[in-house]
């Protein structure tokens, strides 16, 4: 693994856009529920909306977890072939 692969993995990142899919719905949706209660525009939040945000958090710590690994075994190869 170089350094463009491993800081692509680091940079990745959850948006409106997965969560809105995960709960099937607009990213209009989400962005509204954001939103302070006392905006005019604010929605109530989805509903199933905290399971969907743990499996959105689950996977990003699987996620990282693969990343920590690979980089790990790379950096191992790499002193090892120094030696």
């Amino acid at each position: 693994m170089d350094f463009r692969e491993a800081t692509d993995g680091l940079f990745d990142r959850v948006d409106h856009d997965d969560l809105a899919k995960a709960l099937g719905v607009s990213i209009a949706a989400i962005r509204q529920a954001r939103l302070r209660p006392e905006a005019a525009a604010h929605r109530q939040p989805p509903e199933d909306w905290e399971n969907a945000v743990i499996r959105l958090a689950e996977e990003r710590v699987w996620h990282y977890r693969k990343l920590i690994e690979s980089v790990r075994q790379s950096k191992a190869v790499r002193r090892v072939v120094s030696q």
